[in-house]
């Protein structure tokens, strides 16, 4: 007797321009965006934690990200000019 895998649906909150940056990535990949998320978290259960290296900012760069937040020394930026050329 086989075992089926039930499937639960969730949402979540995701920025509309990167979602879209990603869909077309995943498309590039074969992949669908349930695919992709559902790939991450496999991956996540296979390496017990995040399956790319995260690290704890040094001063300098909480710092950077506290100016961000509060919008000090920002310019408005697009991941379209984030492009390589």
């Amino acid at each position: 007797m086989t075992t089926a895998t039930v499937k639960k649906t969730t949402s979540v909150k995701l920025d509309e321009e990167t979602k879209e940056e990603a869909k077309k990535v995943f498309k590039k990949l074969g992949l669908t965006m349930s695919e992709a998320f559902n790939l991450f978290l496999y991956q996540v259960k296979l390496n017990q934690g995040l399956p790319f290296e995260v690290k704890i900012p040094n001063k300098s760069t909480r710092k950077v990200l506290d100016d961000v937040r509060q919008g000090k020394n920002v310019e408005p930026l697009s991941l379209e000019d984030l492009k390589l050329p």
